[in-house]
């Protein structure tokens, strides 16, 4: 299967802004849900936010509520995660990440997602 690609990571200072892209592949289900994860050096990996193909089920970490928005355009096969007033803690690798079948709700956890990029380092100074 193709692989999932990050790009859009960079360094920004605190208050500023990123838009982090994700190309995503078309699994064999007709159902599937994308998610964006975060994972800082000796940390585990933490969920930020995911979305079903549908572009509903749309759950957020509260650490990232009403500042990351999640988007997807299936015809473009990518998904989108814009950060606004970003800050020092936000700072990670960046992973997005795509978890097959037909699920009632999006999942924060990173154990129920089939496939994952290469990430995409995000720094924040302050």
């Amino acid at each position: 299967q193709v692989p999932l690609i990050e790009s859009g990571g960079g360094s920004v200072q605190a208050g500023g802004s990123l838009r982090l892209s994700c190309q995503y592949s078309i699994p064999t289900f007709s159902d599937y849900s994308l998610g964006w994860f975060r994972q800082s050096p000796g940390q585990v990996r933490e969920f930020v936010a995911a979305i079903k193909w549908s572009g509903g089920g749309i759950i957020y970490a509260d650490s990232v509520k009403g500042r990351f928005t999640i988007s997807r355009d299936n015809a473009k096969r990518t998904m989108y995660l814009q950060m606004n007033s970003l800050k020092p803690e936000d700072t990670a690798a960046y992973f997005c990440a795509e978890r097959a079948g037909a699920f009632s709700r999006s999942s924060p956890y990173a154990a129920d997602y089939d496939l994952w990029g290469q990430g995409t380092q995000v720094t924040v100074s302050s």
